[in-house]
């Protein structure tokens, strides 16, 4: 933590304008507080440990410490007095880089700034300079290998080959750990004239170049260091890689390399090509990136849109931040993984900053207020969800809201930093932010390196001419050029997502139409074969008949409740299952269908039997339109969606909207609703035992009188209450009277009306309303 903010610290020492007490002055006054809050912590209760554990209020130390010192020196001398380089301690060689030695190098550039201005540091005298030095000379060790990749650990002490080293043994290394050195290590060469980092770094971006897939000019994940041989061959934008497409286009910024640009053009094509599906980023296999290789994204790839700010590239860099920015009103943060579909795969969120980066890039490309009021929403969201005693706590889990004891560095490092520079104005800034670049861990390195220092010898391969160059290939971005005359032109991209994750679309009761509540006539048979986890079923054919209630206004704000309802005997409108909406094709008709359920996510396998029917599709591993469009194209003329995951229910995760992929699906004409698991299981077995099932589906608080069956949820078991609903007498309504069916149900149980407008998720705000 140390090493790392010092830069952080010095720059707040630079000091800037006086707030105006503007709605901005007010929240840069709350990032610093909140900075203050986080790093006066980690220096009360953690100091000189590696880090602060924010929970347990005091310090994870590894290896052997240093003495605390005198809290009140000031930070650079601090680091001079108390930071050893020569630990027996084995460290990643790419995060003590940019971590560490990114630390120094950015607390080294504003020490000097400081004492040329005058007043203050006249006393510094480089000597963050040089631990900067001897910290890259113990990192060197890791680069002896006959690739010129660097291995991915690295002793302190002992290098990587020593017998004491306790290293060296590693094959492999990713491919961002081996390609994001250059920034680091080519200012180290420049400040300290000595060219044997920048060498270095420089030899192993050669070797990740020559091994990328010449067919599609794309990455793996993982890379032997001794044959160079790709081990695993997943490509994307988020871990692994991420950091390697980002040093490409900074490098060339901070170095005035054209081989740098030229060689993140050409990925950046291939990226454009195979993994952006706006407003998703997907991983495919290098050697075949034509297919998705996964159905989720990691949050690392947030880092994407301001990367492609600086490419000029504004408007999938709008569309992936709009999709970002929907996914953490769903679920108050980033998951550390999320599917395509934006529910929680990984749920851990580690405060990672990469979210708010993006969101600092857009706004100083944009000027649109809009992500001010995204910068203030993950202000808001740290100090009411991650806000501890002793500084912030990760979060163990987005779905319970559980801390982690944790504050990793880059919370420090990054996070206060882009949100403070979000909310300020160039002018009131100490520095000319636009003379310095952001490593990636948001260390400012000087653009002025390339022509007052002395440069390194070039790159070894040589770049192939790009055969798509476009008006950004080799300038920076112009709005009047991209958007000329259109202020709005964000917004206008931004609204094709705006319920992406179907959070938010308000409920206004409609007209009730006519109900059909005809028998249904007798089917051929066909086979159904139903997915253990939903339900057991045997062979047979089974018959629905939907009635539809379903519409939505563009501008509402909250998702619309539907509801199943069985209403042929022995139901008799008593079973109500909830459902959700989806946002693309036709409102359900009057119709007579049949079920079958499937995947769906490649053509349908005896679409024959399909046809004329509706179909039960199970969620996962596609996106939904793309369930719809094979479904639609097999001849079925409706599709209930179940939920893979078993054990979900309406009463404890909020509804969502099912929606589209950002593209058209005036394409898509059949109704759609979705229920989860067990209520998907309750439709199943119904149709298991009757066949032939009459189902209503409309909005919830539409649903016929009568008799009404409610779930009742007791230590994870499905229970089912009756309640007759009394006709009203001319005094009042009349208590309904309630019985239990079903095994044991106490007296404790808690009862969690599945059909009642008044549902326990109506109290867990927007951004998890029904």
């Amino acid at each position: 933590v140390y090493t790392e903010t010092v830069d952080v610290s010095e720059l707040w020492a630079c000091g800037a304008s006086n707030n105006t007490g503007s709605a901005t002055g007010q929240l840069k006054d709350q990032i610093i507080e909140m900075f203050d809050h986080a790093y006066g912590s980690y220096m009360k209760y953690a100091y000189p440990a590696d880090e602060l554990m924010p929970l347990s209020c005091r310090g994870r130390v590894r290896g052997q410490e240093p003495n605390r010192g005198d809290i009140d020196d000031s930070l650079g001398k601090k680091a001079m007095t108390d930071v050893r380089l020569d630990n027996d301690v084995v460290v990643s060689v790419f995060e003590t880089n940019i971590r560490v030695l990114g630390g120094l190098l950015g607390a080294h550039v504003m020490a000097d700034l400081l004492r040329q201005r005058g007043g203050r540091m006249q006393w510094y005298r480089d000597e963050l300079l040089h631990m900067a030095k001897e910290l890259g000379h113990r990192l060197l060790p890791a680069f002896n290998t006959t690739s010129g990749l660097p291995y991915p650990k690295v002793n302190l002490r002992y290098g990587v080959l020593n017998p004491l080293s306790r290293t060296g043994t590693e094959s492999d290394t990713c491919t961002a750990c081996a390609g994001t050195m250059i920034l680091e290590f080519a200012a180290l060469s420049r400040l300290s004239g000595d060219s044997i980092f920048e060498e270095h770094a420089r030899k192993a971006l050669d070797v990740l170049w020559q091994r990328r897939q010449k067919g599609s000019d794309l990455v793996g994940t993982v890379i032997n260091i001794h044959n160079e041989e790709w081990v695993r061959r997943e490509s994307g934008v988020g871990a692994g890689i991420d950091s390697y497409y980002e040093y490409l286009m900074k490098a060339y910024i901070l170095l005035g390399d054209n081989v740098f640009l030229d060689r993140f053009n050409i990925h950046y094509s291939a990226i454009m090509k195979y993994i952006s599906q706006p407003p998703l980023l997907l991983n495919v296999h290098m050697h075949n990136p034509t297919v998705s290789v996964r159905s989720w994204m990691d949050s690392l790839l947030a880092f994407f849109p301001g990367l492609q700010v600086l490419r000029g590239d504004l408007k999938p860099a709008i569309e992936t931040h709009e999709m970002l920015y929907q996914v953490t009103k769903q679920h108050k943060f980033l998951p550390e993984a999320f599917t395509t579909e934006f529910r929680v795969h990984w749920g851990q969120h580690l405060l990672r900053p990469e979210f708010a980066e993006s969101t600092y890039y857009l706004y100083k490309a944009t000027g649109d207020p809009y992500y001010l009021r995204v910068g203030q929403s993950i202000v808001e969201k740290l100090n009411a969800y991650a806000r501890v005693p002793c500084g912030f706590a990760a979060v163990q889990d987005v779905r319970t809201g559980t801390h982690e004891d944790r504050m990793d560095s880059f919370f420090l490092a990054e996070m206060f930093k882009y949100l403070y520079l979000l909310f300020t104005d160039k002018s009131q800034l100490p520095i000319d932010i636009d003379d310095y670049i952001f490593t990636t861990e948001a260390h400012l390195l000087p653009v002025s390196l390339s022509t007052t220092q002395p440069p390194c010898r070039g790159n070894n391969t040589t770049v192939p001419v790009s055969k798509e160059e476009d008006l950004f290939t080799h300038t920076c971005p112009s709005m009047e050029t991209l958007f000329p005359n259109n202020p709005s032109f964000a917004k206008t991209i931004r609204d094709s997502y705006k319920y992406l994750t179907g959070v938010g679309r308000a409920f206004h009761p409609l007209p009730i139409r006519c109900v059909d509540k005809q028998p249904l006539q007798s089917a051929a048979r066909k086979t159904f074969n139903a997915p253990k986890r939903v339900s057991t079923v045997h062979k047979g054919v089974y018959r629905v008949k939907l009635v539809a209630e379903v519409s939505h206004t563009a501008e509402e704000d909250e998702v619309m409740p539907h509801v199943v309802q069985l209403i042929s005997p022995p139901f008799l409108g008593r079973t109500v299952l909830t459902a959700g909406p989806a946002k693309f094709g036709l409102d359900l008709t009057k119709q007579e269908h049949g079920a079958s359920p499937y995947t769906a996510c490649e053509p349908i396998d005896g679409a024959v039997d399909l046809k004329g029917h509706i179909a039960l599709a199970l969620r996962g591993e596609c996106m939904f339109v793309v369930k719809a469009r094979w479904l639609q194209q097999a001849g079925a003329i409706g599709v209930i969606f179940i939920d893979h995951r078993e054990g979900s229910n309406s009463q404890d995760t909020p509804l969502f909207q099912m929606v589209g992929d950002g593209d058209s699906t005036k394409d898509i004409t059949l109704p759609f609703v979705f229920l989860f698991s067990r209520e998907g299981a309750v439709l199943t077995a119904a149709l298991e035992e009757h066949h032939n099932v009459d189902v209503l589906l409309l909005p919830k608080e539409r649903q016929l009188g009568g008799p009404t069956l409610e779930f009742v949820l007791e230590n994870q078991e499905l229970f089912l209450k009756e309640e007759e609903e009394e006709e009203e007498e001319p005094g009042g309504p009349q208590k309904p009277q309630q019985g239990q069916f079903g095994s044991k149900a106490s007296d404790q149980s808690k009862q969690c009306s599945a059909d009642s407008s008044q549902s326990a998720n109506s109290d867990r705000g927007p951004d998890a309303s029904p």
